[in-house]
């Protein structure tokens, strides 16, 4: 996922015309009698540090049709918001450092109410690179978790998947470990506690002949899923494959029921029209999921309007959180449902988790299983398959490392 500055999304009506503009509008929502936004009147932000938090994946995670290592997990760029009360909120950064610093000036001495609504969420488009720091800041501000200021005191609790399920059979290049390392690590994730395990194939479009390629893929798929029969399956083709390619992989496991499939080819409305027209004629029933890589928003629509795709994919630091805050209605009157990418950092994963928990509409989480010695992640719990948010204020992660 490549970090971007502010993707335009107009036709889900997700941009400045929902961003409010202007701190005229802090009149409007601290002085109407919104218990809420006088508390965050009270605040005024006090400084803004940068910093960096370690997320440590449990194994090293390997090559998908694209792209090759993905290592052993990130340094998330993040930052530290605080009050002249006294109170700290932090998340990871949408976008760079370098953007987010040339217009950290912009906040300071700002009331928080100038700068975040609870029902609306970050005011300005421009600030958005502080958008998951601001919704964990009012949080904490409030003493609530943030799917409480979505609106639930309980949260909605959704499915949780392993998407860390690479080409690791490839590996290491000199002696490569096959198949069976990849169900050495759908049984570590089985014990985490997921139920749903991501496959990602397309080992024929950059690193095997195609045809090997392809059987590899229908091969891992096949044993995956005969040795996890109570689990279910999903797939991700990284737009490796042509249409016609990815329905050959099809006809290679009629008897696997996926759950869904993500960016097989990269989308068209041709091409997915070929696809849904394929699963109509053989009874296959699956989701379609699109939207992760370089999303056309217009296009996405779209193609949702037309019921070529069903859940929407985009990063839940790409859109950023208000613009998913105000993109889900969108959906839910399409008739479609949410799954924002969230690979690289867990720190996305439970983000995700509390706008699930806000809204519902959120068919499955993605799982970057991950530890950490900079953040306390003790308060989210990993059920029967599920993924359960932390209630505590905010996002619930408090920092360990002193910034």
């Amino acid at each position: 996922m490549k970090r971007r500055t502010f993707i335009q999304a107009l036709n889900f009506g997700i941009a400045s015309a929902t961003l409010y503009k202007g701190y005229a509008n802090e009149i409007l929502f601290s002085s109407n009698a919104e218990p809420e936004n006088k508390v965050l009147s009270y605040h005024k932000i006090k400084n803004i540090r940068f910093s960096t938090v370690k997320m440590n994946y449990p194994r090293l995670v390997g090559k998908n049709a694209r792209l090759d290592l993905h290592g052993y997990g990130p340094d998330v760029e993040i930052c530290v918001i605080r009050t002249d009360q006294g109170a700290m909120g932090w998340a990871s950064l949408r976008g760079s450092r370098r953007e987010a610093e040339q217009i950290s000036g912009e906040l300071i001495g700002k009331k928080m109410s100038a700068l975040f609504s609870p029902k609306v969420g970050t005011l300005l488009q421009t600030h958005i690179p502080f958008d998951m720091a601001l919704h964990d800041l009012a949080g904490v501000i409030l003493n609530k978790p943030v799917y409480e200021i979505l609106g639930r005191k309980d949260p909605i609790i959704t499915d949780y998947y392993s998407g860390m399920i690479y080409f690791d059979d490839l590996e290491p290049a000199d002696r490569p470990s096959g198949i069976e390392r990849i169900l050495e690590e759908c049984q570590y994730d089985y014990g985490v506690g997921y139920r749903q395990f991501k496959l990602k194939i397309g080992r024929g479009h950059k690193w095997m002949p195609f045809s090997k390629g392809l059987q590899r893929d229908i091969e891992v798929t096949k044993a995956v899923a005969e040795a996890f029969p109570d689990c279910r399956i999903l797939v991700d083709g990284n737009n490796g494959f042509t249409s016609d390619q990815f329905i050959q992989y099809l006809k290679g496991i009629p008897m696997v029921n996926l759950f869904w499939i993500e960016e097989p080819f990269h989308e068209t409305v041709m091409d997915y029209q070929k696809l849904r027209d394929f699963l109509k004629s053989e009874g296959i029933n699956t989701l379609l999921a699109d939207g992760e890589a370089d999303p056309d928003q217009n296009l996405l629509r779209t193609l949702f309007e037309k019921k070529l795709l069903d859940v929407h994919l985009t990063d839940i630091e790409g859109l950023g959180f208000t613009n998913w805050r105000n993109l889900m209605p969108n959906l839910i009157q399409l008739g479609a449902q949410a799954s924002p990418h969230a690979w690289g950092s867990l720190l996305k994963s439970y983000y995700t988790a509390h706008l699930a928990g806000g809204f519902g509409n959120t068919v499955t989480i993605e799982g970057v299983t991950s530890t950490s010695d900079d953040v306390d992640l003790s308060g989210y719990l990993v059920k029967d398959g599920k993924l359960i948010p932390s209630s505590s204020a905010g996002f619930g992660m408090p920092l360990l490392k002193n910034i």
